[in-house]
C-alpha cells in the first residue's frame, strides 16, 4: 500500500513541482494551498507525512504543525524560504520533524522524506503507534505487546510514548523530564533513570540488547528506529 503524503504550499508551481517528484518516487499525494483547507485533508485523509510551508494563509504553518502535534505523531516536514535559525528552531519547537529551506532540489526532498518515513513509527489509521509487536494507543491509554496488555503507571506510559513519537532521535535526559514531569534541574535525572529501568523491565527490554530502548551515553535515550519484527 502506498504510503500517502499531504504537501500544502500556497504556490502553484512548488505544489506541482513536489507532488510530481513524489508520485514518481512511488507516493500518493494529496495536497492544500491554506491551513484550513490542510488541516482538514488531514483530518479526513489521514496521510503518513505532511510537507508544509511556513507561509500559507491563514491559519499559517505555524499553527497548521502545532495542531497537527496535538492530536497525532506524524512526521512533518517544514519547508520556508526563510534562512533564520530562529524560524527553524520555532517550527522544530513546535514539533516539526525536519526542514528544507527553498529553493531545494527535489531529491534533498525526497531524501529528506525517505528519512523521516524510516525513523518514525508507523501511525495507523486509528491513531495508534506501531513498532514490531509492540502497539501505544493514545485513545485508550494502553499499550500491547504481541496482544498482551502491558500495565505502565500513566507516567511511564507518556513516556514511552514521548520516545516512540520521536524514533530514531537521541532525547536529552532534561527534554524528557521537561516533557513528561514538567521541570527538569539538577538531581531529577535519577527520577527518569529509575522509571527507564521500570518501563524496560515491563515491556521486557534487555539494556544490554535493547528491542525497543536504547540508552544513548551522556545525552539520554532513544526508541530504536528498526525494532525486529520478531520477540
Amino acid at each position: 500500500m502506498k504510503q500517502r503524503i499531504l504537501v500544502v504550499d500556497d504556490e502553484p508551481a512548488i505544489l506541482e513541482l513536489v507532488s510530481y517528484n513524489l508520485k514518481r518516487d512511488g507516493y500518493e499525494v494529496i495536497t492544500a494551498a491554506d491551513g484550513k483547507s490542510a488541516l482538514e485533508m488531514f483530518m479526513n485523509e489521514k496521510p503518513d507525512l505532511v510537507i508544509l510551508d511556513l507561509m500559507i494563509p491563514e491559519p499559517d504553518g505555524y499553527e497548521v504543525c502545532k495542531r497537527i502535534r496535538a492530536q497525532s505523531a506524524v512526521p512533518v516536514i517544514m519547508l520556508t524560504a526563510r534562512g533564520e535559525e530562529q524560524d527553524r528552531i520555532r517550527g522544530l519547537d513546535l514539533g516539526a520533524d525536519d526542514y528544507v529551506v527553498k529553493p531545494f532540489s527535489p531529491r534533498e526532498l525526497l531524501a529528506r522524506v525517505r528519512a523521516v518515513l524510516r525513523r518514525s513509527p508507523m501511525v495507523q489509521e486509528d491513531g495508534r503507534l506501531v513498532a514490531g509487536d509492540l502497539v501505544i494507543d493514545s485513545e485508550r491509554h494502553q499499550v500491547t505487546i504481541a496482544g498482551e496488555p502491558i500495565e505502565l503507571t500513566p507516567k511511564e506510559f507518556d513516556l514511552l510514548k514521548t520516545l516512540a513519537e520521536n524514533t530514531g532521535k537521541a532525547l536529552e535526559r532534561d527534554f524528557l523530564l521537561e516533557k513528561v514531569w514538567g521541570y527538569a534541574f539538577a538531581g531529577a535525572t535519577r527520577t527518569l533513570d529509575v522509571h527507564i529501568r521500570r518501563l524496560r523491565q515491563k515491556i521486557n527490554d534487555d539494556p544490554q540488547n535493547p528491542r525497543y530502548i536504547e540508552t544513548v551515553h551522556g545525552v539520554g535515550y532513544r526508541f530504536r528506529e528498526q525494532v525486529p519484527q520478531d520477540a
